[in-house]
């Protein structure tokens, strides 16, 4: 299961406006891959580990080299370690980890045609010869509006954090919508403080209108949406999206609560939509669940749905009984973390597993490459239609530089926690990613 990681947000290295990359010409293909991480300066613990999950995945002597290069050196970028890596012949380009550094190096890497296998999760930088490996927002999204729309549901709408990841989930939710012939979600964003979330979901949840139906709650009711203690905030990096998303909690145990479950006992006319998506962790999510229940958004009447990122700490989400997040099967991973715990004595990161999967991904097209090849990365390999089997389970390699992933969706108990209520598919198939 997703866990959080007690890092500093990712810092990507910025390129100067105006300056294209120096020309690189590639000598022949080899089958040595490049790897683009992190190794010094704040993120090296998390590059290290990364660097350690793939060189776990090359576990064989037969395997190719990897060809390490420090994105966070001092006088260096995510441009100049890939123009390294081109330079040395490297076949295949493993990273860099951020949105930003992957369209530095692609810069270097896309005219030579040298496959890279990105760890950013955001899409937008996707493109042929450039493969976004992080569980994207859009993935979650179209895997609980499927599950959702077999349910019944056909309104939806969204209240999201105005930032890279909010901005994400929204356009994923108006794709999809449109996909499936449903009309436009009504969505809206909010700068984190209580007063603008308050207000904001209260124009999006129509509450002005639904409550002069009805007489006004007693002071007794009204007194108990009061506003509690959230979730613990921590410097954490996201481990689905790395590039910009708010911090997440940690997953620890302690005396902090969430407001208690939404029960609306009112006979208030429902919300104008029937399933809500939300992109918050933390604080602000506590803000925003005491919110709900003040403008009586009842989760019996509206499917609330989450990103992956609530899976790091579901056992506190007691008051979202009954939403829903999507995420790999946790099942899956337990084989790599054994193998991880055993030699290094610890839990490995969420985003360890992305190297991994991209190592042993080239390991395989290695082994299988044709007789007489310097390599067995082309694109046809790359994207083969049956995928790869990962440590988060089966995913595969689209041309456009997208990756499909087979999610499974989860539903938060009354106690706190998530329950799997639709398992992934076990295929790559469009409805589920």
């Amino acid at each position: 299961m997703l866990t959080g990681l007690a890092v500093a947000t990712l810092s990507a290295c910025a390129s100067t406006p105006g300056r294209r990359a120096p020309h690189v010409t590639a000598p022949p293909a080899g089958r040595n891959v490049g790897v683009l991480l992190p190794l010094s300066g704040v993120n090296a613990g998390l590059g290290q580990e990364m660097l350690v999950a793939a060189r776990m995945a090359m576990n064989t002597p037969t395997a190719p080299t990897l060809d390490v290069h420090d994105t966070a050196a001092p006088g260096s970028s995510a441009t100049a370690a890939a123009q390294a890596a081109v330079a040395a012949g490297d076949g295949l380009i493993l990273g860099p980890l951020t949105a930003d550094e992957t369209m530095q190096a692609a810069a270097v890497t896309t005219p030579v045609s040298v496959p890279m296998l990105a760890l950013t999760s955001d899409m937008s930088v996707a493109r042929p010869d450039v493969w976004t490996l992080g569980i994207a927002p859009e993935q979650q999204v179209r895997r609980m509006v499927a599950l959702a729309m077999q349910k019944g549901r056909q309104h939806f709408a969204a209240f999201l954090p105005d930032n890279r990841l909010g901005h994400a989930l929204g356009q994923a939710l108006t794709q999809v919508c449109e996909e499936n012939g449903l009309q436009a979600p009504q969505i809206m964003f909010h700068d984190g403080t209580q007063n603008t979330i308050t207000a904001n979901l209260n124009t999006l949840s129509a509450y002005d209108s639904r409550i002069a139906t009805v007489p006004q709650p007693d002071p007794a009711e009204k007194a108990a949406n009061k506003t509690v203690e959230s979730l613990p905030a921590s410097e954490a990096l996201d481990p689905i999206h790395p590039d910009g998303a708010s911090p997440l909690p940690q997953a620890t145990q302690d005396s902090t609560t969430l407001p208690p479950p939404l029960n609306i006992s009112q006979d208030i006319p429902p919300a104008p939509f029937d399933a809500l998506l939300l992109g918050d962790t933390g604080l602000q999510l506590g803000m925003i669940i005491n919110a709900l229940g003040q403008m009586h958004v009842d989760s019996a009447h509206v499917q609330i749905m989450g990103p992956g990122l609530w899976g790091a700490f579901a056992s506190k989400l007691s008051a979202l009984q009954g939403a829903w997040y999507a995420a790999p099967d946790p099942a899956s991973r337990q084989a790599f973390i054994q193998q991880f715990m055993a030699a290094y004595h610890h839990m490995p990161t969420p985003l360890a597993d992305l190297t991994y999967d991209a190592a042993a991904l080239v390991k395989t097209l290695d082994q299988n490459r044709p007789a007489g090849s310097a390599n067995g990365y082309s694109v046809q390999a790359l994207t083969r239609p049956d995928g790869f089997g990962g440590v988060d389970g089966v995913f595969g390699l689209m041309e456009d530089g997208k990756t499909r992933r087979d999610l499974a969706v989860f539903q938060i108990l009354p106690s706190g926690g998530g329950v799997m209520i639709a398992p992934p598919a076990g295929k790559l198939g469009h409805d589920g990613n």
